[in-house]
């Protein structure tokens, strides 16, 4: 196969070991990183504000849910899908701080957390 901007250099098919979930993925241009890496501590401070936020208003929402007559409004079963996705927020969150723990604890031990990068 040939592409038709440039008919000199022959595009190959992408191999299989390299499709994604849903079709095929683009080959390497060769701009992108080979790893990109994420702001690791903005992700831990993020997920370190949320969590509590997620936490006070899931308990919060289901304190309200737990109190509301059958005639108020908002109704109980609107505050409890409202703490319901507070609380999977909430997990959320905690996994993600789990993770970037996780990762910055091996970038310290492997020495390859770089500051000059743009990454803190």
């Amino acid at each position: 196969m040939s592409d038709r901007r440039s008919p000199h250099r022959a595009t190959e098919p992408v191999p299989r070991s390299r499709s994604g979930a849903v079709g095929r993925r683009s080959p390497r241009t060769g701009t992108e990183p080979v790893r990109a890496q994420s702001a690791l501590r903005l992700r831990l401070l993020l997920s370190a504000v949320f969590l509590p936020l997620f936490l006070a208003g899931a308990a919060y929402f289901a304190v309200w849910a737990a109190d509301a007559a059958s005639g108020d409004s908002p109704g109980r079963g609107t505050l409890v899908v409202v703490a319901v996705v507070c609380g999977a927020l909430a997990l959320l969150a905690a996994a993600d701080l789990l993770v970037v723990t996780r990762r910055l604890r091996h970038e310290r031990v492997n020495g390859t957390l770089r500051s000059g990068n743009g990454t803190l």
